[in-house]
């Protein structure tokens, strides 16, 4: 059959099509016509085969480019977006100045000293502190006041010394019962590694009632003093040194109190300061003021907190020696060597006592187990308990988890590390007030240490809503949730550490 005329047509193959779809001949269909298959009709798809012009895309050449590309059309569009972009990178630098500028500067950090970042550990008595009973022992526990957080360990006295025989006294003699000073030599490296500081109290009768002995000896054993301190700071590394009874020495002979500061200050180096600390018995916040500046300690350790508690001279107090000293020098204790444990000042309010401690502005001082809520034996000689696990005081891991969290803020956050100190409520029985730094997170302590229920009105300016922090009753008030201000209320021994956020 001949094509059609009018239609040009490629070639044509048939695809072939699976066996199975081909249309079976005659001698498979069983007709026995003997048609060969070849012959015929195949059915399946078409597949047309067509040439394709092959189509290429030239660019400009080098020199159409160069060409195109000097035009004056080109020349002004180059230097339009070049324009822009360099007024773009100048309005944007122009905006990051003026954010700059109308930011709030950050305050600089004041200076710190070591016993300014975090709690100081007394342990008085070694023999009652460690099962060994040892400084062997003591440099065992170590990784437990590392795991405290407490940044220095006051230890001792430790030297030989009878109670009131003046005779008797070595300020560089350990004494036998407590090691070697090998032993001692030890513990201070051991410390360091965890960069706890140790400061040792070097007060001479330290066993009797009097600190400096009788009236006669002072100004003798004054002068016995000087080369231990030299003995002490230089070949044994102490990094500072507590003397009890500062005002006896600075009114019996001044002069040599002079000499013991210029001693302490004389190992001071670049690397570490070497602090000179003080105890008095003194209880008013005036007097102990007016000493602590006479006497040019760094710390001066007194009973004004203790003495104020439960009075409305509690706050009064606490504000004169803010407003009086420089904050890196103010101490605050409520348990030592003499007047026992936190918690003989009552059980129930340990915690309000260790969140007071922790949250004013300066160092806060413990005694040994202060942290667990041990109480004291009548002869204030108490043990420590170490096996919380099989005790029976059930609170005490509570607790000591409770001191953890406390003494872990005290360390990391600026408001309660130098931040400023602002009285909110001031009672009998309840205290509040603001620990703020510079644009940092403001903390509020909230304290009642009555037997009943409070409402505290607090000074403005505040804002309307806190987060609770810690709580020394958690199932009362849960941390994370929010406290309306204008309305708190503390039952009776509870208190509250709150915070918001810095508004400007």
């Amino acid at each position: 059959m001949s094509k059609d005329p009018e239609v040009e047509m490629k070639d044509v193959e048939l695809n072939e099509v699976d066996q199975e779809k081909q249309p079976m001949t005659a001698v498979e269909a069983g007709n026995g016509d003997g048609i060969s298959p070849t012959a015929a009709e195949k059915n399946g798809s078409v597949k047309v085969k067509m040439d394709e012009e092959e189509v290429k895309f030239t660019g400009l050449s080098k020199e159409e480019l160069l060409k195109v590309a000097g035009t004056p059309g080109w020349v002004r569009t180059r230097w339009a977006l070049l324009v822009l972009f360099w007024l773009g990178w100048l309005g944007m630098l122009a905006g990051a100045i003026g954010i700059i500028i109308q930011a709030p500067r950050c305050k600089p950090l004041p200076k710190m000293n070591w016993w300014n970042k975090g709690p100081l550990y007394q342990v008085g008595n070694v023999a009652a502190f460690t099962e060994e009973k040892t400084l062997q022992g003591l440099t065992k526990k170590i990784d437990y006041l590392s795991d405290l957080k407490v940044k220095g360990l006051i230890l001792g006295p430790i030297h030989t010394s009878k109670a009131n025989q003046p005779q008797s006294l070595s300020f560089t003699e350990i004494e036998p019962s407590l090691g070697t000073m090998d032993h001692f030599k030890n513990l201070i490296k051991t410390a360091h590694k965890k960069s706890i500081s140790v400061v040792l109290d070097l007060t001479p009768n330290y066993k009797g009632h009097e600190p400096w002995f009788a009236n006669g000896t002072v100004t003798d054993v004054a002068e016995k003093l000087k080369p231990a301190l030299v003995f002490w700071l230089k070949e044994h590394e102490v990094d500072g040194v507590r003397l009890s009874g500062v005002e006896r020495l600075l009114n019996v002979t001044p002069s040599q109190w002079a000499d013991f500061r210029a001693i302490v200050q004389n190992f001071t180096t670049d690397d570490k300061t070497r602090a000179l600390f003080g105890v008095t018995d003194k209880t008013s916040a005036v007097d102990v003021a007016a000493l602590q500046n006479r006497s040019g300690v760094d710390l001066l350790m007194s009973g004004v907190l203790r003495a104020a508690l439960g009075s409305e001279d509690l706050a009064p107090t606490i504000q004169h020696l803010y407003s009086s000293q420089n904050q890196t020098s103010l101490a605050w204790s409520l348990s030592d060597r003499a007047h026992g444990h936190l918690a003989s000042l009552g059980p129930a309010l340990l915690r309000p006592h260790l969140l007071l401690l922790l949250t004013l502005p300066g160092t806060p001082i413990l005694n040994y187990g202060d942290e667990i809520g041990l109480e004291d034996t009548q002869d204030k000689v108490t043990r420590m308990l170490w096996d919380l696990k099989n005790s029976t005081e059930k609170e005490m891991p509570q607790t000591l988890e409770f001191f953890q969290q406390l003494s872990d803020l005290r360390g990391k956050e600026r408001s309660l590390q130098h931040g400023g100190f602002r009285i909110l409520h001031n009672s009998t029985s309840c205290l509040a007030f603001l620990r703020q730094w510079d644009q940092s997170t403001v903390f509020l302590s909230a304290l009642n240490w009555g037997t009943e229920s409070v409402a505290l009105r607090l000074a403005p300016p505040i804002p309307a809503w806190a987060t609770v922090t810690m709580a020394t009753d958690p199932t009362v008030f849960l941390k994370g949730s929010s406290v309306k201000l204008d309305s708190l209320q503390l039952g009776a021994g509870q208190a509250l550490l709150l915070q918001y956020p810095y508004s400007a």
